[in-house]
């Protein structure tokens, strides 16, 4: 992937003891330290941190984290005491820090744009010269800039409200036209300090929901602050936790709440319902975790009453439960039936727990077929080889009297070369417990 920011060992004091603070960091000093010995205030020490292009990375943290801090390193709002800050521009990449005013005043006005807390919208200015405001400071022609405000506005439906002035606005509003003044610049990479803090919850939920639908349409790269971890594991692609101006763990949302990195973390994830933060995929278990029986069975369960064989072009050729040959069906016949699947709720890997298990829940009284089918378009499944898991209410689905499916399935994907884009699921009578112990399977890792 093309790296849009990368912070390498960025440290930030702000007072005038630079060269003694820069010490005291080497020597593992904590911020209450520094700020004792030389009165300088320690933003951030030995920061660095990789964003690629078009993610939604979120830092955050307690207030005075640093989280803030570095963000503003980005546009040289906050003076880097030692380190790179390395942004794309182009094809090149600029070193924030040590570039001159002319470059730095460029990559602000092309390459980076910044959405704060504080809306920063000036009240004598309507809505569309708030929008037009960067690109009237860059020099862009009127009739070219009122096409690209108009754009904007339409884009965040406050087209309509283009001649009103900020007062008139409520809060989700204000922001919206902040979101619009930073996206009218075209800047690949957006800033964005606790934009939506300072709403109340049902806006500042609307808003997120906003800025997810956009960044899949605009594919904007997206540093965003947060003090909120429910905030943060929604909309992030990935998330750096933040304490006394370190970093102390960077990964994925599910990395931050199955694996804390320290006491720290694990405080802020003890109130996180995992089902809003993992996907099916957490779940399933790799196929080399399985164990293997003679004649080349596999056992699909721990307690080994479910088990099947794969062929050499990795399909299934035969499954059992208790002994018994049990029902399987491929994907393609399970698509190639819509009237009879209607209820059949189709996931894939990405998809959320909260959202399977909701699923399931319903289908006690509506009964409801759900398999993790691949997807070749899908690039969290190409990416991941894809995988499967599914639940379903015990059920008989016939077609020409046979039972077309029963109980729990799981799906999986082969790779090889003469069926390079082959997928099948199964399904396997279960009982009536919803466990996913020992029904869910994944391609060994690599």
């Amino acid at each position: 992937m093309t790296v849009a920011v990368d912070f390498r060992n960025v440290d930030i004091v702000f007072g005038a003891d630079q060269a003694g603070s820069l010490a005291m960091i080497d020597a593992g000093a904590s911020r209450a330290e520094i700020l004792e010995k030389t009165g300088n205030v320690l933003g951030c020490a030995g920061a660095s941190l990789t964003v690629n292009e078009g993610e939604i990375s979120v830092l955050m943290g307690l207030s005075g984290s640093g989280k803030s801090t570095l963000l503003r390193a980005v546009n040289r709002l906050n003076v880097v005491s030692r380190g790179q800050v390395l942004v794309k521009d182009g094809d090149k990449t600029v070193d924030v820090v040590t570039c001159d005013q002319a470059t730095l005043r460029r990559l602000r006005q092309k390459q980076v744009a910044m959405v704060f807390q504080q809306f920063g919208l000036l009240p004598w200015r309507t809505v569309e010269e708030n929008v037009g405001l960067g690109l009237e400071l860059a020099g862009v022609p009127e009739a070219e800039r009122k096409e690209r405000v108009q754009r904007q506005l339409k884009l965040v439906n406050l087209d309509q409200w283009s001649k009103k002035y900020a007062h008139e606005l409520s809060g989700g509003m204000q922001q919206r036209v902040g979101l619009a003044r930073a996206f009218a610049t075209e800047a690949p990479i957006l800033l964005m300090d606790e934009p939506f803090s300072a709403l109340d919850p049902l806006i500042r939920t609307k808003l997120q929901d906003e800025l997810l639908q956009l960044q899949a349409e605009l594919k904007k790269t997206i540093i965003f602050v947060s003090h909120d971890l429910e905030e943060a594991l929604k909309i992030g692609s990935h998330i750096t936790i933040m304490e006394g101006g370190r970093i102390v763990q960077t990964g994925a949302p599910e990395d931050i709440v199955l694996r804390p990195a320290n006491d720290y973390v694990r405080d802020f994830i003890a109130n996180v319902n995992p089902l809003s933060v993992l996907t099916a995929w957490n779940v399933m278990r790799d196929r080399r975790d399985l164990e293997h029986g003679d004649n080349g069975w596999v056992w699909l369960d721990r307690r080994k009453t479910t088990r099947f064989k794969i062929d050499d072009h990795g399909l299934v050729a035969a499954a059992e439960r208790d002994g018994k040959p049990a029902v399987w069906v491929s994907c393609a016949d399970v698509e190639g039936q819509p009237e009879e699947l209607a209820q059949v709720f189709w996931a894939n890997p990405g998809t959320s727990l909260k959202t399977v298990m909701l699923a399931m829940h319903r289908s006690q009284t509506a009964p409801v077929a759900i398999a993790i089918c691949r997807r070749h378009r899908h690039p969290r499944c190409v990416e991941r080889g894809a995988a499967a898991i599914g639940a379903a209410r015990l059920q008989d689905h016939r077609r020409s009297g046979k039972a077309l499916w029963r109980g729990f399935g799981v799906g999986c994907l082969n790779r090889g070369p003469r069926r390079r884009h082959s997928e099948y699921c199964w399904w396997l009578r279960c009982d009536r417990s919803w466990s996913f112990s020992g029904l869910a399977v994944r391609p060994a890792r690599s």
